[in-house]
């Protein structure tokens, strides 16, 4: 399993990281869980507004920091 964080490095982004960090050490899965801050990249997965989460190319979540439990969802 995949997780990406879309975002330039904003407080919302560095705390989507922080969440989804959290949720996956909870869950115990083994993810590998990536930083994208490259604005050309961010956009062609076609978002336009961050902090982005994509897990396993499904975007989840756009704009907003995600609940840990949606995130933990996410990981079943």
């Amino acid at each position: 399993m995949e997780i990406k964080i879309l975002g330039p490095g904003c407080p919302k982004c560095e705390r989507t990281a922080q969440v989804v960090n959290d949720a996956v050490s909870e869950a115990e899965v083994c993810v590998d869980v990536k930083k994208v801050t490259d604005t050309m990249e961010i956009a062609s997965y076609g978002i336009f507004g961050t902090p982005a989460v994509i897990v396993d190319g499904e975007v989840k979540s756009v704009g907003k920091v995600p609940a840990k439990e949606d995130v933990i969802s996410w990981l079943k």
